[in-house]
């Protein structure tokens, strides 16, 4: 990793707020907190905030770190360049003792408000992102999306711990949901930037082994996901609210990887069906979440048996 090579401003409060990413954060803080609420058991309204705070800063945290690293990566692809240190608002330095000091507070935090196991596996995230996929999976391989998806699948199963305390296999399952959704939601982001990561050297599935491989695993994903996302429902751990939607959601994702993987984009073509496909898998997820919150919240008031 270079520093970038512009001469940094003062940076202010919205240049470190950016480099939480927020609008990831809250994809992050939505799923941690509805593993929080759909997990069996009680836990403190207080504690509860405690750790979905500590679940966002620590993602903010590994996210600043992130954009540490790749500074002259962000400065050289047009999605990216934008960000607090290509644009020479900050010194890379402070970005990465922001991120150690949040990724640091808050499992520090975790651990004596919540519980050492929660706060164990919120480090193993933090760590995950910021050196397992950006240090070394990212710039080396293809599959850096596919086995990075871990990092992004932590929350839930952080907010399960939280209330239960111990690892069981409905929150594994919502960690593997999330793992198994990552490759074609961000695949479909790649098939329509990959230009950008061409440019800057980064070796995404559709520069290295060419768009039609893309497609056909974009499709491959989508059909696993959809038994996998219904799994919760199978094994008993939610009522048929949750099922249901899980079908429903899962089979649309399905139907619209079918168009984006059976075609040839030609230049111009504003890559419509990719770009759908983006932004259903981002309802996609908020949607299978909430329905597992209702799902509970009816169980628990005695709509379903």
């Amino acid at each position: 990793m270079t520093q970038a090579s512009t001469i940094p401003l003062p940076a202010d409060w919205r240049d470190f707020f950016a480099l939480t990413k927020p609008r990831v954060m809250t994809l992050v803080i939505f799923t941690g907190l509805c593993g929080l609420l759909a997990a069996p058991g009680y836990i403190n309204p207080v504690i509860a905030f405690t750790a979905i705070l500590c679940i966002a800063v620590g993602a903010g945290g590994a996210a600043a770190l992130n954009m540490w690293w790749e500074a002259d990566i962000d400065a050289g692809m047009k999605r990216t360049s934008a960000r607090p240190i290509p644009m020479g608002r900050m010194k890379p330095t402070d970005a990465r003792d922001f991120g150690i000091m949040l990724s640091g507070a808050s499992v520090m935090t975790m651990g004596l408000a919540v519980g050492w196991l929660a706060a164990s596996l919120l480090a193993l995230s933090i760590f995950y992102y910021a050196v397992i996929y950006t240090i070394w999976l990212k710039p080396r391989t293809p599959q850096n999306i596919v086995i990075g998806g871990g990092a992004g699948a932590f929350p839930p199963l952080i907010g399960w711990v939280a209330v239960t305390g111990e690892v069981t296999a409905m929150p594994l399952l919502l960690f593997a949901i999330i793992f198994m959704w990552t490759p074609p939601h961000f695949w479909a982001l790649a098939l329509f930037v990959q230009t950008d990561y061409a440019k800057v050297g980064i070796p995404m599935m559709p520069v290295v082994k060419g768009e039609a491989s893309t497609r056909r695993q974009i499709i491959i994903y989508s059909i696993l996901l959809v038994p996998l996302a219904a799994a919760p429902w199978f094994i008993g751990g939610t009522g048929a609210i949750y099922g249901v939607a899980a079908l429903s959601l899962s089979l649309a994702f399905l139907a619209l990887s079918v168009p984006v993987a059976f075609r040839q984009a030609q230049a111009g073509d504003g890559m419509k069906p990719e770009k759908r496909l983006f932004a259903f898998s981002i309802l996609y997820l908020f949607a299978l979440f909430a329905a597992l919150v209702v799902d509970r919240v009816a169980f628990y008031q005695g709509w379903i048996a």
